[in-house]
Parts: C-alpha cells; sequence; structure tokens
C-alpha cells in the first residue's frame, strides 16, 4: 500500500473489532438495560476525547437515550489564550473538578455512562468514573491499553481503566500518532481519537441490535436529504428526546437537593 495512515489504522481498527469482541456485547445488553427501563446512556471526555462524544448524539444514525455531558471548560476555543488548550489541560488533571460539573446533570441510579480517554490518567475522566459508580450506574471505560504500564498519578491510585465496570480498548499506541516520517524525531497523525469514534459506533449499533431484540425500537436520527424525512421529523425527535431527559431530571432533583445541602 502506498499510503502511509489509512492501512496502519485499519490494522487497529480490525485489531480492536476482534478484542473488544466480548466487551461489545456486555456493554451493549447493560446499555438496552438502561434504555428499556427509560434511564440514559451519558457520554463523557475532555479535550479531544470530546469529540466522540459529539459523535455518538445528535447525529444521523444515533437514536434518543444517548446523553452527551459536555463541558465546554474542558472542551478548546482557542489554542492560546481564553478558552486555550493550556487551561482545559490544567482543568481536566485537577481533581474534584468534574465531580461539581456533574453535580448538575441528571446521573441517575440503573443509567450507564461511556467515558473516553486515550491514556486514562487524566483526574477528569477518573473523577467522573468514580462519580457514577457511586451512584450505581455502569461504567465503560474506552481507552488504550497500551497505557496500563504507565503508573497511575491519581489520587486515588487508579487509572480510568481500573475504575470502570468495563474497558473498551482502542488498541491505540501510547504516543498515539502512528505514522514514521524518515528524517523526523515523532511519528504524526493521531490515532485514538478516530478509533474511540469507530468503537462508539459499534457500541451504537449493537445496543440498537440488543434492543430489536427485545421487541423495542427508539427513534432514530435520519437525514432530511433522503426522501420522506423532512426537518420536523427531525424536531420530533428532539421533542422525545427532551421528554425523556426531563424525566430523567425529575427523578435526579432530590440527589440534587441533597448534595446543595451538602449531603
Amino acid at each position: 500500500m502506498s499510503d502511509l495512515y489509512i492501512h496502519r489504522l485499519a490494522a487497529l481498527i480490525d485489531q480492536a473489532a476482534k478484542t473488544n469482541e466480548e466487551a461489545f456485547g456486555q456493554a451493549a445488553g447493560r446499555f438496552a438495560d438502561t434504555l428499556e427501563g427509560g434511564g440514559l446512556v451519558h457520554l463523557y471526555g475532555s479535550g479531544h476525547s470530546v469529540l466522540p462524544v459529539q459523535e455518538v448524539f445528535p447525529r444521523y444514525g444515533s437514536f434518543v437515550g444517548f446523553n452527551p455531558l459536555t463541558d465546554p471548560r474542558v472542551m478548546w476555543h482557542n489554542v492560546l489564550g481564553a478558552g486555550g488548550v493550556r487551561e482545559l489541560l490544567w482543568l481536566e488533571r485537577t481533581e474534584k473538578y468534574a465531580e461539581k460539573f456533574l453535580d448538575h446533570q441528571p446521573l441517575n441510579k440503573g443509567d450507564s455512562i461511556i467515558i473516553f480517554g486515550h491514556s486514562g490518567r487524566n483526574s477528569s475522566g477518573i473523577d467522573t468514573a468514580l462519580y457514577a459508580k457511586k451512584r450505581g450506574i455502569f461504567v465503560v471505560a474506552v481507552t488504550s491499553k497500551n497505557n496500563l504500564d504507565k503508573p497511575a498519578t491519581h489520587s486515588s491510585g487508579k487509572r480510568l481503566a481500573d475504575a470502570a465496570d468495563l474497558v473498551i480498548d482502542t488498541c491505540s499506541p501510547i504516543e498515539d500518532a502512528i505514522v514514521p516520517i524518515e528524517g523526523w524525531s515523532r511519528p504524526v497523525s493521531g490515532s485514538s481519537t478516530v478509533l474511540a469514534m469507530i468503537l462508539a459506533h459499534e457500541l451504537i449499533a449493537r445496543t440498537a441490535e440488543a434492543l430489536s431484540k427485545r421487541g423495542i425500537e427508539l427513534p432514530v436520527f435520519a437525514s432530511p436529504t433522503i426522501a420522506g424525512v423532512t426537518l420536523h421529523d427531525t424536531d420530533v425527535i428532539y421533542g422525545v428526546y427532551r421528554e425523556r431527559m426531563l424525566e430523567a431530571q425529575k427523578k435526579h432533583l432530590p440527589t440534587f437537593q441533597a448534595t446543595m445541602r451538602g449531603e
């Protein structure tokens, strides 16, 4: 092959598909349980790991029941300066910060959450996993097990993979970039975010299949460029999503009030 990046990425995709076969089934089954029970499958990441969160929902081909937890303070809007990368890098490494964001989110017992993080060493993802588990939420980490050779830096002594109930392994190398360039000291072209998105779509498909076997169909976003599909159809799905979120928020209200009272 003459390409530098694509065949290397394809090999990692094939490796990840084989590595995670059993985990895919376990995760899809638990997500189907959550969605059948009226709960939510939450999505969380910081830095580049926000991108697979945004890729899962809302988008064409995804369905109601996924809930992206996107904190703009751990996403960058500039390279330098206010909202820049250095700020988010500091925040995602700051312990206990994520809890302040999560306190306001409708995380309920019986829900599930997918936490994306290549290294699995940032406090943001680890704190989110520990927070969710305390609340009876099934935690899936999408991370690279190649990073497990590196020691934990979190005060709990855990990495994201250690704090999760189930791990989906991206198989991305520690350095993330996968293309060596002659005469350059470092490889180029990152792999972890693309792999995380691909694995997330596999989870979407397997969860839909698991629900279908139970006789359950959830509303799926479809592009209005398809004949017979209109923007109104999309608005209807947003309405269903809003109703599900309102129910989750009502269920979460007593927990939120107790948190605000310091209980």
